[in-house]
């Protein structure tokens, strides 16, 4: 591992002696790609500088507690720092491990959320309104900006289907494992016995293409417009400024009604379609991605699950990493996701280690 660290930590200093170079500076392109690799090795680094200090003390520690001239309370002592010394080495040379762990390509990329109603009718298309709040005030907390793309009203409070477009820092990383089916298990208000429901609703989460990701050919694509509709008279426009764009090749069809301009929606509609197009191009790169992509949403059925929200319990459980935390009212209202986000991505880490250490 270290002989890695060694390599990472010379290429960095490579890269630093490149960007004071005046040729480098005036390359705009080439000093912000310089620049982002030497901001991804910043970490490991750090890790190889303090591996390589520990190691040091550690060997003059080994000496000191064998050398039968020195003090004896002296020797003690270095035998202490001995095993502190290699905790803290074990501990270095795990936080290495996660750190040289294969990135996520599309981890810093921005994303598209698509919450659909799945089983429980009126129900889970206020939870598709729930849970797009929710998305809404995490979204808040880490100062990313939310765009919706499509969106279809039942005209009393929830929706149908809601497309939200997020940008800002690290957003897929933080998303991706929101991709699934989420039940809800309520009274709802309409209910008059007071019994429990139980609704599904689909999630999913795309990486945003990039024009380097996905090439779409206008050929194959055809585009309606068409009157937009809303709920109780809202955004409804008298002209035909909705947009549908249909892509001929793999039957996909998106649909943009949110804004009073044509071009607006058809910009946002080809900004959907090429995640949707850039999902299918990951899908075809191996059988284990495509499986995973394939299963991300399911059916929207009661019994499919990556999540229940209960709320006679108060309780949010995730059925993947069996946590449950007794505040759903609390991260509902606030959209305070971090500890199952970050329970998650833990989770997922150790599994990519495991994978490691059996290969």
């Amino acid at each position: 591992m270290l002989d890695k660290l060694a390599k990472i930590a010379d290429r960095f200093e490579e890269i630093t002696a490149l960007l004071s170079q005046p040729e480098i500076i005036s390359d705009s392109k080439r000093f912000q790609s310089l620049s982002k690799e030497q901001a991804k090795m910043a970490s490991l680094v750090d890790v190889f500088q303090s591996l390589t200090e520990k190691h040091q003390e550690l060997e003059g520690n080994i000496q000191m507690s064998k050398d039968s001239e020195e003090d004896p309370e002296m020797r003690d002592m270095a035998k202490e720092e001995v095993l502190r010394l290699k905790k803290e080495i074990s501990q270095f040379q795990e936080e290495a491990k996660i750190l040289l762990m294969p990135k996520d390509p599309d981890d810093e990329k921005n994303t598209i959320l698509e919450i659909r109603a799945g089983t429980g009718g009126d129900e889970a298309a206020l939870f598709v309104a729930d849970l797009y709040r929710m998305y809404l005030k995490f979204a808040e907390q880490k100062k990313w900006r939310v765009d919706v793309m499509n969106s279809s009203s039942t005209g009393i409070g929830g929706f149908k289907e809601i497309v939200i477009s997020i940008e800002g820092k690290s957003v897929y990383s933080r998303l991706k494992f929101e991709a699934g089916t989420h039940r809800v298990q309520r009274v709802p208000k309409t209910e008059t016995q007071g019994r429990v429901h139980t609704s599904a609703v689909t999630v999913a989460v795309l990486p945003e293409a990039e024009d380097v990701d996905v090439e779409v050919n206008v050929n194959d694509l055809r585009i309606d417009t068409y009157r937009s509709q809303g709920a109780g008279g809202q955004h409804v426009n008298t002209s035909d400024s909705a947009i549908r764009i249909t892509h001929n090749p793999t039957g996909i069809v998106v649909t943009c009604q949110e804004e009073r301009s044509q071009l607006k929606n058809k910009n946002k509609a080809m900004k959907h379609l090429k995640a949707k197009l850039y999902e299918v191009q990951l899908d075809a790169v191996t059988t284990e991605a495509a499986e995973m992509r394939k299963n991300m949403v399911g059916s929207g059925d009661r019994s499919e699950r990556i999540r229940t929200y209960n709320y006679p319990q108060g309780r949010i459980t995730d059925h993947r990493i069996g946590l449950t935390l007794y505040k759903l009212e609390e991260m509902m209202s606030s959209g305070d996701l971090d500890e199952v986000v970050d329970a998650l991505t833990t989770n997922h880490q150790a599994e990519l280690l495991d994978q490691q250490d059996k290969m």
